[in-house]
């Protein structure tokens, strides 16, 4: 058994490192973004996994909406404050578990979650001249983490989370973005659907299984602002 987790303590430790190795080849090309800041808001539909449901994340959707903060060092990366909120609900009648006494549970709750996230852009982002091999649209990872605070039922938890997003990025004028994205966020807790809903089954079972989920498709627009000094006017 410890060998095998030393294995796979080794692939890991290989498999970042490799990461980490291309991405800084790739960042040596980036050049430095024209503004500083942005700003933005998401609008769009959120969902769930966990108990209440275990395979259709939009069985119910909610609506989700997102206010954003971004810091933008470069063309490659951009580092992003974030406030959202997610309606979310449920109904273990959609599941295919069948329960203790054959019970049934819904629920629903109201996610508000502050999070900061890294940002890596496939391409260099940006309108300008062509030597800088700029694009105007670009496909985007991220990873984040933070904490939520849900409320459902009348009963209140806060705990961790960690939120991961693909989205493609899309200049439509020199400050102006538009953006669509995924999130799935992780949360630390099984509380996201209220205290009724934890633990259903009276089994100890795996951290993966035994937490929920949520998530957010949404579409969204940003304005760049804080604009660089481009000439660095030096007197002795």
């Amino acid at each position: 058994m410890n060998k095998a987790l030393s294995n796979v303590t080794i692939v890991i430790c290989r498999s970042i490192f490799a990461v980490a190795c291309l991405l800084a080849a790739i960042n040596a090309n980036a050049q430095t973004a024209p503004y500083k800041f942005d700003l933005g808001a998401n609008l769009g539909m959120s969902g769930y996994i966990g108990d209440a449901s275990t395979a259709n994340l939009y069985a119910h959707p909610g609506f989700a909406a997102e206010l954003g903060f971004r810091y933008i060092p470069d063309t490659r990366w951009a580092i992003k404050a974030s406030f959202s909120t997610f309606g979310l609900s449920g109904n273990t009648a959609d599941s295919n578990n069948v329960l203790p006494d054959g019970a049934q549970y819904s629920f629903t709750s109201q996610v508000y979650d502050l999070t900061a996230r890294a940002e890596f852009n496939f391409f260099a982002y940006g309108i300008g001249e062509t030597y800088k091999r700029l694009r105007r649209w670009t496909p985007f990872l991220a990873v984040g983490f933070g904490a939520a605070l849900s409320s459902s039922g009348g009963s209140t938890s806060i705990m961790p989370v960690i939120p991961m997003t693909f989205g493609i990025k899309f200049k439509i004028k020199e400050r102006l973005n538009l953006m669509a994205e995924f999130t799935m966020t992780k949360a630390f807790g099984d509380h996201v659907d209220g205290p009724e809903l934890s633990d259903l089954n009276t089994i100890k079972s795996s951290f993966y299984k035994n937490t929920d989920w949520y998530s957010r498709l949404s579409v969204g627009i940003s304005y760049e602002f804080g604009k660089r000094c481009e000439t660095c006017h030096y007197v002795d």
